[in-house]
Protein backbone atom coordinates (compact mmCIF):
# COMPACT_ATOMS: atom_id res chain seq x y z
CA UNK A 1 0.00 0.00 0.00
CA UNK A 2 0.93 3.67 0.02
CA UNK A 3 3.00 5.56 2.55
CA UNK A 4 0.05 6.74 4.63
CA UNK A 5 -2.17 4.75 6.95
CA UNK A 6 -4.83 2.33 5.79
CA UNK A 7 -7.57 4.99 5.95
CA UNK A 8 -5.48 7.39 3.87
CA UNK A 9 -4.81 4.68 1.28
CA UNK A 10 -8.52 3.88 1.12
CA UNK A 11 -9.47 7.53 0.62
CA UNK A 12 -6.84 8.03 -2.09
CA UNK A 13 -7.96 4.77 -3.72
CA UNK A 14 -11.54 6.03 -3.89
CA UNK A 15 -10.41 9.40 -5.26
CA UNK A 16 -8.27 7.70 -7.93
CA UNK A 17 -11.22 5.46 -8.83
CA UNK A 18 -13.41 8.52 -9.37
CA UNK A 19 -10.69 10.14 -11.46
CA UNK A 20 -10.50 6.94 -13.51
CA UNK A 21 -14.24 6.83 -14.16
CA UNK A 22 -14.91 10.52 -14.80
CA UNK A 23 -11.63 11.76 -16.33
CA UNK A 24 -9.18 9.08 -17.47
CA UNK A 25 -11.55 6.86 -19.44
CA UNK A 26 -13.43 9.67 -21.25
CA UNK A 27 -10.17 11.44 -22.13
CA UNK A 28 -8.64 8.19 -23.40
CA UNK A 29 -11.70 7.35 -25.48
CA UNK A 30 -11.57 10.75 -27.16
CA UNK A 31 -7.80 10.58 -27.68
CA UNK A 32 -8.08 7.06 -29.14
CA UNK A 33 -10.20 8.41 -31.96
CA UNK A 34 -7.65 11.10 -32.75
CA UNK A 35 -4.80 8.61 -32.54
CA UNK A 36 -6.50 6.22 -34.95
CA UNK A 37 -7.39 9.06 -37.31
CA UNK A 38 -3.82 10.41 -37.44
CA UNK A 39 -1.99 7.08 -37.49
CA UNK A 40 -2.04 6.56 -41.30
CA UNK A 41 -0.77 10.08 -41.91
CA UNK A 42 2.20 9.57 -39.58
CA UNK A 43 3.86 7.53 -42.30
CA UNK A 44 3.86 10.51 -44.67
CA UNK A 45 4.18 13.50 -42.34
CA UNK A 46 6.96 13.46 -39.74
CA UNK A 47 5.49 15.95 -37.22
CA UNK A 48 2.44 13.70 -36.83
CA UNK A 49 4.74 10.97 -35.46
CA UNK A 50 5.57 13.26 -32.53
CA UNK A 51 1.91 14.11 -32.04
CA UNK A 52 0.99 10.43 -32.06
CA UNK A 53 3.70 9.68 -29.49
CA UNK A 54 2.15 12.27 -27.18
CA UNK A 55 -1.36 10.93 -27.86
CA UNK A 56 -0.18 7.41 -27.04
CA UNK A 57 1.02 8.63 -23.64
CA UNK A 58 -2.46 10.03 -23.03
CA UNK A 59 -3.97 6.71 -24.08
CA UNK A 60 -2.16 5.03 -21.20
CA UNK A 61 -3.66 7.45 -18.67
CA UNK A 62 -6.11 4.84 -17.29
CA UNK A 63 -3.18 2.50 -16.60
CA UNK A 64 -1.34 5.19 -14.66
CA UNK A 65 -4.45 6.10 -12.67
CA UNK A 66 -5.20 2.44 -11.90
CA UNK A 67 -1.65 1.86 -10.65
CA UNK A 68 -1.98 4.83 -8.31
CA UNK A 69 -5.41 3.62 -7.19
CA UNK A 70 -4.14 0.13 -6.40
CA UNK A 71 -1.15 1.53 -4.48
CA UNK A 72 -3.29 4.03 -2.60
CA UNK A 73 -0.71 6.67 -3.37
CA UNK A 74 -1.32 10.40 -3.13
CA UNK A 75 -1.05 13.07 -5.76
CA UNK A 76 2.62 13.86 -5.21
Amino acid sequence: MGKGGDATCLIFGIVWFLILIFLAWPISCFIAGLYILLQPFAVCIDPIKEINAFLFKLLTLPTTVTEKMMNGSGFG
